[in-house]
């Protein structure tokens, strides 16, 4: 078995920063960048109701368009709490802003890291 190297980390790293610097900046190609075009979200909101769906351009959209009462957006700072890797797979698990807990799965594609699952949690339910 391998270790992970700093250039896997580094790189695993920043396509999880690619997606945070979409969603930041409302950039949806930065978004869709960092997914596997067939990746998938699961979560579960404050509500304690659980979703399922694919990541698809419609959902990179409405984060990328959307609106705060203050009309500033609502800009997240990325937290990454632990970085894991075997091979070509890897899990990243992050806080995104205050309100939820996150964790990735990554996958190398013809030498690529790429989000191939996210799985979250509202942050009230931890």
């Amino acid at each position: 078995m391998r270790t992970i190297t700093t250039t896997d980390y580094d790189n695993i790293v920043a396509t999880v920063r690619l997606y945070f610097d979409g969603w930041n900046e409302r950039d949806v190609e930065k978004c869709k960048s960092a997914f596997h075009p067939d990746a998938w979200m699961f979560y579960t909101g404050h509500d304690g109701v659980f979703h399922k769906m694919p990541l698809e351009e419609k959902l990179f959209r409405s984060w990328t368009t959307r609106a705060t009462s203050n009309g500033k957006g609502d800009n997240v700072e990325l937290r990454i709490l632990s970085v894991a890797q075997m091979g070509d797979a890897a899990a990243v698990a992050l806080a995104f802003g205050d309100e939820w807990l996150d964790f990735h799965s990554l996958a190398r594609v013809d030498g690529v890291w790429k989000i191939t699952n996210k799985t979250a949690c509202h942050r009230s339910r931890a």
